[in-house]
């Protein structure tokens, strides 16, 4: 397999945007249609001191002791590891990677560099080894400063206290920027950070020679200032129709009286953005799970044929796995939402980021389906859903309210029961109590398949209308 760079959609918003005084980081891996991932619990110490990617080749020698971490990876590491996100013992979240493009002028000084530090790797390179948002950023950053990278990427980092947004471009240089307490930002396979201010440590974080190299090549457009998007994205008519309609979207859903004047195929919209009203994890959830509702543009909606493919969607049939690392939440029980398959058609479920163990369902799942495997229960679900969508999606959309709302009333009611335990007893009791209710939703997911099935026998072209009298 080879992973598409176009794809991803990614969410980021502060503590003091969200309804609950929570950060959020999240983001829909897309690569292929039918692609398993698995989720799994990786031990302290685990990981090894020594790395060889399969992507690339390269070969780093990493720390000693390694952090234990959640993980999605690929079903098969033939092509590498690729395991996208997770938030480790220290609270430190990690979202890898939202797919960009460096202009050409740029890479003519610094091309991509071949055998580098892939998305493939990032996520096990970086987060096993940290424990603040700002040290992910740091560590990420100087691997891609000494190694290079062959890929254009944003990253996404969260801990207890702040939400940073990493960007690399070209082979070696890279900034970050931190998300202000009061912002939101969404994300679409074009790198987003706007303008730099190197007399600000608190908030941004860079290469150190980045402002030397632009210098020195003369790749500033501008006379004064430092816009990285400007001096080292792209803005091309791909940009137009595939990754800023979905940035105006979430500036629709969030922000509309600030956004009125935007359009979808705007090529200057901000990165940062103040909601107009405070954001829940449900609504993380909905943007990733969006297709451009109430627009012409919708797919599935009542647009011109025209209208509804003329952008690309943020949740689509290439959704691997979907989530959202919530931290700063109470007593520490941290959140990883995970939903497999199109975020659409799937459900956000919550893990508390302290289980020690997941599901055998969620460690499993190959090509060809197997109907054990909850990527497969997910996605088994969603293709029969998708054979009659109008008749069918009523079906579904009970099932996801249902598991939303019994989502939230296990959340908090596990947050109750937790707070006075000592820790060896309040991290079983939170594996116990995430796996239990994981268990729960494959168990409506694969109800509601034998409930459409048992429909579908209803559309089959043989049927014939027989008189009852016969």
């Amino acid at each position: 397999m080879q992973k598409k760079l176009s794809a991803c959609t990614s969410i980021l918003i502060g503590k003091q945007a969200s309804i609950d005084g929570t950060i959020m980081i999240g983001r829909n891996e897309d690569a292929k249609a039918a692609w398993p991932k698995h989720f799994v619990v990786h031990e302290r110490g685990k990981v090894g001191d020594h790395f060889v990617s399969k992507e690339t080749g390269l070969s780093l020698d990493l720390p000693t002791d390694s952090f234990k971490y959640t993980a999605t990876p690929e079903w098969t590491d033939k092509y590498g590891l690729f395991e996208e996100a997770g938030i480790n013992e220290y609270h430190v979240a990690m979202s890898a990677t939202e797919s960009a493009y460096t202009n050409e002028r740029v890479l003519g000084f610094d091309p991509l560099v071949k055998d580098g530090l892939n998305e493939e790797a990032m996520v096990t390179v970086v987060l096993p080894f940290v424990k603040t948002a700002r040290e992910g950023v740091q560590r990420l950053g100087d691997l891609i400063a000494k190694y290079g990278t062959g890929e254009t990427n944003g990253v996404l980092f969260a801990d207890d206290d702040e939400a940073w947004y990493f960007e690399s471009a070209a082979g070696h240089y890279w900034v970050a920027q931190r998300i202000p307490d009061d912002a939101y930002a969404v994300v679409g396979n074009q790198l987003a950070i706007q303008e730099i201010n190197f007399d600000d440590p608190d908030n941004f974080m860079f290469h150190p020679q980045i402002q030397a190299f632009v210098t020195k090549n003369q790749l500033n457009p501008a006379d004064d200032g430092f816009n990285f998007r400007e001096i080292f994205g792209t803005h091309d008519r791909s940009d137009a129709i595939y990754s800023t309609p979905r940035v105006w979207y979430g500036h629709q859903m969030f922000s509309p009286k600030a956004a009125v004047l935007e359009t979808p195929e705007s090529q200057d919209l901000p990165f940062l953005m103040r909601p107009e009203r405070k954001l829940s994890v449900i609504d993380a959830q909905n943007y990733l799970a969006s297709h451009f509702q109430g627009t012409p543009y919708d797919p599935i909606g009542t647009g011109s044929e025209e209208e509804k493919h003329r952008y690309r969607p943020i949740s689509l049939a290439k959704t691997q796995e979907s989530h959202v690392l919530q931290t700063n939440r109470p007593n520490g029980n941290n959140l990883h939402w995970l939903a497999m398959g199109v975020a659409n058609q799937s459900t956000f479920v919550p893990f508390f980021a302290d289980l020690t163990t997941t599901l055998a369902a969620y460690k499993r799942g190959k090509l060809p389906a197997q109907l054990n495997s909850a990527y497969w229960i997910f996605k088994h679900a969603s293709v029969l859903v998708d054979s009659h969508l109008h008749d069918f999606l009523p079906d579904l959309r009970d099932v996801q309210k249902e598991m939303r709302i019994k989502a939230t009333q296990m959340v908090n009611e596990a947050d109750q029961a937790s707070q006075d335990l000592p820790a060896a007893k309040r991290t079983a009791y939170l594996t116990r109590q995430s796996n239990d209710f994981a268990t729960d939703v494959l168990n409506a997911y694969k109800q509601l398949s034998l409930q459409l099935i048992t429909k579908m026998t209803d559309y089959c072209a043989l049927n014939f209308n027989t008189d009852e009298n016969l």
